[in-house]
């Protein structure tokens, strides 16, 4: 269902786009979640260490799918907004094209370099090889992600985000089913739960990409090229920096994965422990990520439609929705951490099953109070990213990444804390860079972003 963002009270259209991509996120990360809980549970404490340890160098190129997709919503959202159909099609096509091209190209280096890079980053050799074989099973189907990332970031442009939702749905229990298959009956261990992944993507992939196809194929517009330079140009004007920024934070994320792969060799619960309470950590932060994503879809139509004065309520009305969504997330790893992190393990395979709970267990109480100030950075970054304010949402986010990465080296070098000053580094990166975002937002500088002029429509 196409949905005009531009109309109607902010609050609610706000919510009514966001809730289907929140409900989306549940799903994704809870097949991602039971992914490692069957491996945890199944095949043991260091099977999970070996799905974490390759799930750090795996998101440098999902970096590169989630900042297509920001680029597709942002752009072809304005041309949606300012009713250039002919524009729009082009934009989702040829982001198409690029992805896939892109998709093959890393498709090859990254199944090459997998186990070079994992060494290092000093990956102990008891998970190597269950390490380099998930990592190389996720670059086979890296394309079935691309294409599904700009799918996503289409159907958001619309202001249709249940679409996706219901392809996601289909995915993540097929992902279970065939995790449950693949490892408990067929004892494919790691390896499975990497083929089950895959599997359920090409399923949620190709269709949805059929039916996007047919839905802008019932936009009526002037014929247009499949493929246009200029259209890619201004896609990568905001999905490079988008790029960079995911890929920065991921590539800070494995020095962060070297300081615990240094403290896995000194005891080897820091491993697993970390491994499930990032699980749980991500399941919270990427919620409020999709407000922050249809923050930008609400912001790139409003202001396609000179409507800056509904961006600025929409704001204020994402911050709300995200803090609704904190809440229970803190209360469950506060009250709960200990059932929380016993869902990963198994006495019967995993070894320091206590250790393991208790490390993970402090992870958790020291990061998941500050879910309730997160949401206003990740909120307004996704305005400054709507406005196409790339350099002020660059800078706060790359405020947090170097903080982190610096304190979790800081902390555990310098000080007596251990593997606790790498969980530290957290809220510390998040508070300081929720100044650099409130001050760009203030500033107002993304409600007028700069005129492209070309063979194409404009875009603001």
């Amino acid at each position: 269902m196409i949905t005009d963002l531009t109309q109607g009270k902010p609050s609610k259209a706000l919510f009514k786009l966001a809730l289907p991509m929140v409900i989306s996120m549940v799903f994704q990360q809870l097949y991602n979640l039971v992914d490692s809980i069957i491996v945890g549970r199944f095949v043991g404490g260091n099977a999970l260490y070996a799905v974490g340890a390759s799930y750090s160098l795996t998101m440098i190129f999902m970096a590169v799918a989630t900042g297509a997709s920001i680029g597709v919503t942002v752009v072809a959202g304005k041309y949606f907004g300012g009713k250039k159909y002919g524009d729009l099609k082009t934009t989702v096509s040829t982001a198409f094209i690029g992805m896939f091209v892109l998709a093959v190209l890393f498709t090859v280096v990254g199944a090459v370099l997998s186990k070079p890079i994992l060494e290092l980053l000093g990956t102990p050799e008891y998970i190597m090889s269950d390490a380099v074989a998930y990592l190389q099973i996720f670059f086979y189907g890296l394309v079935f992600i691309y294409v599904y990332n700009v799918v996503s970031g289409s159907f958001a442009a619309l202001g249709d985000s249940r679409t996706s939702l219901i392809f996601l749905i289909i995915s993540s229990v097929l992902n279970i089913g065939l995790d449950l298959l693949f490892v408990c009956v067929f004892h494919m261990g790691v390896a499975g739960a990497a083929w089950a992944t895959l599997i359920s993507q090409a399923v949620s992939a190709v269709p949805a990409a059929i039916v996007l196809y047919f839905r802008l194929n019932k936009l009526q517009s002037e014929k247009m090229p499949w493929f246009d330079f200029v259209h890619l140009r201004i896609i990568l004007r905001v999905a490079i920096p988008s790029i960079i920024q995911h890929s920065i934070v991921s590539l800070g994320n494995l020095f962060i994965q070297e300081r615990v792969n240094y403290f896995s060799n000194i005891n080897d619960a820091v491993g697993p422990a970390y491994t499930a309470a990032i699980k749980l950590n991500t399941f919270a932060v990427n919620c409020f990520i999709m407000i922050g994503n249809a923050s930008s879809s609400f912001a790139a139509q409003n202001l396609g439609a000179g409507r800056p004065d509904r961006v600025k309520q929409g704001c204020k009305a994402g911050i709300l929705i995200s803090a609704c969504i904190a809440i229970p997330f803190i209360l469950v790893y506060i009250l709960f951490g200990n059932a929380a992190m016993r869902l990963f393990m198994d006495p019967n395979t995993s070894a320091n099953i206590d250790e393991v709970i208790r490390i993970g267990r402090q992870f958790l109480y020291i990061v998941s109070p500050f879910y309730l100030v997160i949401p206003i950075k990740i909120v307004m970054d996704g305005i400054l990213r709507g406005g196409e304010r790339m350099l002020d949402f660059m800078a706060s986010t790359f405020t947090d990444l170097i903080l982190r990465v610096g304190f979790s080296y800081i902390l555990t070098l310098w000080t007596s804390l251990g593997e606790t000053g790498i969980w530290w580094s957290w809220p510390i990166g998040w508070l300081i860079s929720i100044c650099v975002s409130f001050g760009c937002y203030i500033s107002g500088k993304w409600q007028g972003t700069k005129k492209e002029e070309n063979k194409v429509g404009k875009v603001e």
